[in-house]
């Protein structure tokens, strides 16, 4: 199918009203099994069509999306009420704009990455295979995240755009979608769980027509975590834990309900937050922070900090916690990619089973001797 008819076949279906009686029927949807994600669901029509319905794109969203992502080789044989969806997806998608770090793993583990052709900001991207497509010049900088440069993504013309929000307010995607460009939102950042977030594999899986790929990975992931989380059981100590750090006099460390606090959880410690019921961040003095954590056994994620002499230069109060003086603090901040963008903040979500592990390693290191820490490493 040349471009040409192919783009007549799309704008068909985008604008055209469900004419043909049976075009999708509701009582042969299948849903598909998601286990752990709270954010979306996801369902397969006989005829090949998925959908897929986004809960949570911001956290407190009342807001819904819908999304319909329709085989190119049926586009000719249906027509669709594009009132009825935020986005009519023709799949497998062959090029692609996403917006997240958190998502150039999901194109790396499905075998995607040469379909990415823009991102914002991309020094930020630590993968060996997305820097190498952007070093060739395969991957368009389309500016921040912030002030995404419409004109550009309009002009690479790409099949989708994988977006997210911190609210509704986001009127770079409405333009996009406007000049006909489908722009879907991950709301994976607002999963609690750690394999909630790695379960948004499958969000993308059907975009490019990979969901048993991603099943299989996503399995191998939760069952390596729930060993994992299994074997912390075995241990004999249950030490106490300090995160965060200040920043401009608030100490910012995360609630007892959140994605942070549940990694802690798993490995078997005893973090001093937990009983707080933020999903979110807690902002507290540094005097309160200091009454509860002096004395913990370890400190976990002081924000930037890689050093014990960067700490003191920034607040001379953090050498009065007993992890500082005992030199038990541990940071991501020391894992960097190429361009200096932070390894954790990209893969973490994808591979909470590695995270647990290195937490295990750290607090109970007679259980995983031999493992190579990922992520956290001792402060310098």
């Amino acid at each position: 199918m040349n471009k040409i008819i192919y783009l007549l076949v799309v704008l068909t279906v985008l604008s055209c009203k469900r004419e043909k009686k049976g075009t999708i029927p509701s009582e042969v949807t299948t849903s598909i099994n998601i286990e752990y994600a709270k954010g979306f669901t996801m369902e397969k029509l006989t005829n090949g069509i998925t959908l897929i319905n986004i809960t949570s794109p911001w956290p407190n969203s009342e807001a819904t999306f819908t999304y319909a992502l329709v085989p190119k080789d049926i586009l000719p044989s249906i027509s669709l009420d594009r009132d009825a969806y935020q986005a009519i997806v023709p799949v497998p998608v062959e090029n692609i704009v996403v917006t997240s770090t958190t998502h150039i793993p999901a194109l790396d583990a499905l075998g995607q990455t040469e379909k990415l052709i823009g991102f914002p900001d991309t020094k930020y991207i630590s993968s060996e295979k997305t820097r190498k497509r952007i070093d060739a010049g395969h991957v368009e900088d389309l500016g921040q995240n912030e002030a995404l440069n419409t004109e550009m993504v309009i002009a690479l013309r790409p099949e989708l755009v994988v977006g997210f929000g911190i609210n509704n307010e986001n009127k770079a995607y409405e333009t996009i979608q406007r000049a006909g460009v489908p722009v879907v939102y991950n709301g994976e950042w607002t999963e609690e769980t750690p394999l909630g977030k790695a379960e948004w594999i499958k969000f993308f899986a059907p975009f490019f027509q990979q969901e048993a790929k991603a099943d299989s990975i996503f399995s191998t992931i939760a069952n390596s975590y729930n060993r994992t989380k299994l074997l912390a059981q075995q241990a004999k100590a249950r030490p106490t834990v300090l995160s965060g750090a200040l920043y401009k006099d608030i100490w910012y460390l995360p609630g007892g309900k959140s994605w942070g606090a549940q990694f802690l959880e798993d490995a078997n410690t005893d973090y001093l937050w937990k009983e707080s019921q933020e999903t979110g961040s807690l902002s507290l003095s540094l005097e309160s922070v200091l009454e509860k954590g002096q004395d913990a056994d370890f400190w976990i994620s002081p924000s930037q900090f890689t050093s014990y002499d960067g700490m003191m230069d920034s607040n001379r109060h953090y050498s009065q916690f007993s992890p500082y003086k005992n030199k038990k603090i541990y940071t991501y901040a020391s894992t960097k990619g190429a361009t200096e963008g932070m390894l954790y903040f990209e893969l973490a979500p994808n591979r909470p089973d590695l995270v647990l592990k290195d937490l295990i390693h750290i607090f109970h290191p007679e259980l995983l001797p031999e493992h190579n820490s990922v992520f956290f490493k001792p402060l310098d």
